[in-house]
């Protein structure tokens, strides 16, 4: 009897160990690494015993950044682009040294798939306005504050044309609302990441902008304070920032950094 009860005691002891081994992460990404991060979990799940679960939550980074200043409980945040990975440190919301950017993507020009307008190559003499019509509206992140389309600002500035086509801009909420956008034929054409180009069955690549035309995009990643003390989530930056996930980044289309 007295065995039993020790058993039990010990049982119970243990329940909540597990339970917190097992307790789910929380990450809050990008939505442009959305597939990718999909296809790195199962990856994740079987690369040891015990490690947990991933719950995503995936919007533009500005969105993420505010949902956590407010408290949102995310273990890591994966951000589409260095201000808003800026805009939350300065508020002392991630840990400062587990920030790492290994990810890059690339800014290009979509159309909706049977669109007739062929490749072009993009440069400061491309004539957005002409291209769009006397009516079309330019699809992309809402330049105020999603990353995609700050950088798309800045390559439209390059060009000479941001005064022109800033009126002429269908704002979205996220880089994937602004492909939808194109998808749909509402836009006859985007400004998007290659990554999501490239997944899309909907639109059909334009060009792509120099890279002198904008800021680099690069995605910075990091634990945030929640997550101190806290070694899944440390191990998941590791093994979603180093060797393991290399191969699946890059098959998704993103430019990836050497260690």
């Amino acid at each position: 009897m007295r065995r039993r009860t020790l058993l039990l005691a010990a049982s119970a002891l243990a329940l909540p160990t597990l339970a917190r081994a097992q307790a789910p992460l929380t990450v809050f990404a990008a939505a442009s690494l959305q597939d990718a991060l999909r296809a790195l979990e199962p990856a994740w799940r079987a690369a040891a015993p015990g490690n947990p679960p991933l719950r995503f939550s995936f919007a533009a980074s500005s969105a993420l950044a505010r949902q956590i200043e407010q408290g949102a409980p995310a273990d890591l945040f994966l951000s589409a682009d260095e201000p808003w990975m800026d805009y939350v440190a300065q508020r002392g919301l991630i840990l400062p040294e587990t920030r790492t950017s290994s990810l890059g993507n690339a800014l290009v020009l979509v159309a909706p798939a049977d669109s007739p307008q062929p490749p072009l190559a993009l440069g400061r003499g491309t004539d957005l306005a002409a291209l769009l019509g006397p009516q079309g509206r330019l699809a992309t992140g809402d330049p105020a504050h999603v990353p995609v389309g700050l950088y798309a600002k800045a390559a439209l500035e390059w060009m000479g044309q941001w005064a022109t086509l800033a009126p002429r801009i269908a704002r979205a909420d996220s880089v994937r609302a602004a492909l939808l956008l194109v998808e749909r034929g509402e836009a006859p054409l985007g400004i998007v990441y290659l990554t999501d180009a490239k997944l899309s069955q909907g639109v059909k690549l334009l060009g792509t902008f120099p890279a002198e035309s904008h800021p680099p995009v690069t995605y910075p990643f990091a634990l945030t304070k929640r997550a101190e003390g806290n070694a899944p989530a440390r191990a998941l930056l590791a093994f979603l920032s180093g060797p393991a996930s290399i191969e699946t980044w890059r098959r998704f289309g993103f430019a990836v950094a050497q260690p």
